[in-house]
């Protein structure tokens, strides 16, 4: 072994060193290129294996189609799931910058989420008086747009898929009953309500008829003529049967036998269910005891300040102020009209507001819309529903104009503002509009952030 001299050591330190840095800047770059290239990846073959998503987001490529939710598609789901989850958890995230580093985090989260609640069975219970494909087929007419002869004939070859697509859900419905995985049986009762609603329509007074009222001026007669005559066809023919046969088997077979009692403790492992729930939902690890005590708490703080604003304008507590407000008409519609009006007048009213108040504000606009008929009588007074990201659709408050007599005009202004802005259309866009991020975190969402916001 010869002696080295100290400055041939500076020497080789200087020759070495930066090779070796460069190697291991190299192999980050080579990661993070494996990592981008893996997300980019999976999105696309979450939106080829979710074809109406893809719809509302503005992706038209699968515009013809509906989702395949026969048994054979969720297990090959399930398996590719597995893949990705091994291929993401192989890529080495040390050096990456943070939010290339919580890319690889969150989509881990992601995939292991949706296989450990693989084991609830969730496609055998598919459908609430709150959702399900009774509901959300007829408001994808709001949510696609209609400017060609190719968006007709995918959007008619979509509706001859529907038959099929309820077949399937009724397969595993009947799965779920086998098993005792039941939705409450009082609220399948309003699903056989919902469903029979527009089995009993005729096809031209549908939701499903709408697009073929009004065409584009660049649609010639002649091709109008026969769209129109091609979608009432298929609508008669094929859609108001699917929903007649689902409303018979609801209403005979499956909601006679729902669970009589309504919490989630009561299905099979109950309790596993709900911790699931809870962790899938606020991204934490806390119990829902622990939930429980935390809402215990706001449910305090908040009825303080309703008792101080009561005895303010008078009353004793707030159960005389309630009372008061239940009896005095004035507090209350008098006309659906008047209920979209007055959502309109509050997001009229805060637009201004939102420059003194955000740095940032969504590029997409916000519209306000009467809620789909058909599933008005048993929801929410008003939700959400999001733009596509590139604008061609604005967002919509979908509101509930039903028995407007009952409806209270004080809740109004706040949920117009927690659906609309500065609440979900406000969070929603924006997190659209970040270009630096993958599409996955843009158009995903958590529940703890998502109504957080809009609770703030």
């Amino acid at each position: 072994m010869t002696k080295t001299t100290p400055m041939l050591c500076i020497c080789l330190a200087l020759i070495f060193v930066p090779q070796a840095n460069l190697a291991q800047q190299g192999d980050a770059q080579a990661r993070r290129k494996a990592l981008a290239g893996l997300l980019a990846e999976q999105w696309e073959y979450t939106m080829r294996t979710s074809p109406v998503w893809a719809s509302m987001l503005g992706d038209k490529r699968w515009n013809d189609k509906l989702e395949d939710f026969s048994q054979q598609a969720i297990d090959k789901d399930l398996e590719e799931t597995k893949k990705f989850l091994a291929r993401f958890e192989a890529i080495d995230t040390t050096g990456f910058p943070a939010q290339e580093a919580l890319n690889k985090k969150l989509m881990v989260r992601n995939l292991k989420m949706e296989l450990e609640g693989a084991r609830f069975k969730p496609w055998e219970m598919p459908v609430t008086q709150f959702g399900g494909l009774h509901i959300e087929l007829p408001d994808l007419v709001d949510v696609l747009s209609f400017n060609s002869v190719k968006d007709y004939q995918d959007y008619i070859a979509r509706l001859k898929a529907v038959p099929v697509l309820f077949d399937q859900t009724e397969i595993q419905m009947r799965k779920g009953l086998a098993e005792g995985l039941m939705p409450p049986r009082y609220l399948l009762e309003k699903v056989a309500g919902q469903s029979n609603a527009v089995a009993l329509e005729e096809p031209e007074k549908t939701p499903f008829a709408r697009p073929f009222e009004k065409f584009p001026a660049s649609i010639g007669a002649p091709e109008q003529k026969r769209l129109r005559e091609e979608g009432i066809a298929a609508i008669r023919g094929g859609v108001i049967p699917a929903y007649g046969k689902f409303t018979k088997f609801v209403r005979d077979d499956y909601a006679p036998k729902g669970r009589t009692e309504p919490g989630l403790w009561a299905l099979p492992d109950g309790a596993a269910r709900y911790q699931f729930a809870v962790q899938q939902q606020t991204t934490t690890n806390m119990t829902p005891e622990e939930i429980h005590q935390v809402g215990l708490q706001q449910v305090d703080a908040i009825e303080a300040e309703m008792l101080a604003i009561a005895q303010q304008l008078g009353y004793k507590d707030i159960a005389s102020l309630n009372e008061r407000i239940k009896s005095d008409r004035k507090f209350y519609a008098t006309s659906g009209q008047q209920v979209l009006d007055l959502y309109q007048g509050y997001v009229n009213g805060m637009e201004p507001e939102l420059p003194k108040l955000f740095g940032r504000l969504p590029k997409n606009k916000l519209e306000v819309i009467p809620m789909e008929a058909a599933r008005e009588k048993d929801a929410v007074p008003a939700d959400y529903t999001d733009g596509a990201a590139d604008g061609s659709r604005p967002g919509h408050i979908n509101v509930n104009e039903y028995d407007p007599e009952h409806r209270l005009t004080l809740n109004m202004e706040a949920i117009a503002y927690h659906e609309g802005i500065p609440g979900h259309h406000l969070q929603i866009s924006i997190g659209q509009e970040v270009k630096n991020l993958p599409e996955f975190r843009r158009y995903g969402g958590y529940t703890a952030l998502v109504e957080g916001w809009a609770l703030y």
